[in-house]
């Protein structure tokens, strides 16, 4: 079993800026992807990043890109996902996830560990 535990949502105002961090426990991350995802009321999950736990190699969703960067620290355990330059329609629930199936990456479903979401609110 993987326990995941999301960190570091709040109320920001478009242009800013915040850090989301995903710590586990009970079982590492090794060989798995971990990815963020994100869901606005009345939509669906989307995935936002992933990154390979062993091979450090990342997937940006094209909303995302050159904003968010998705990383880890092995040491702690933990992914993160800087988010700048945020905009109102980044407004969501961002989800940490874990899966050990490596080839679908942007299915929600694929994901065996989620933590309880962090909310994430911009302002315009």
């Amino acid at each position: 079993q993987v326990q995941l535990v999301e960190s570091g949502g709040g109320l920001v105002q478009a242009g800013g800026s915040l850090k989301l961090s995903c710590a586990a426990s009970g079982r590492t991350f090794s060989g798995r992807r971990i990815g963020w995802f994100r869901q606005a009321p009345g939509k669906e999950r989307d995935v936002v990043a992933t990154i390979m736990w062993n091979s450090g190699g990342t997937y940006y969703s094209d909303f995302v890109k050159g904003r968010f960067t998705i990383s880890k620290d092995n040491a702690k355990n933990t992914v993160y996902l800087q988010m700048n330059n945020l905009k109102p329609e980044d407004t969501a629930v961002y989800y940490c996830a874990a899966t050990s199936d490596l080839a679908n990456l942007r299915v929600a479903g694929a994901y065996d560990y989620w933590g309880q979401g962090t909310q994430v609110t911009v302002s315009s």
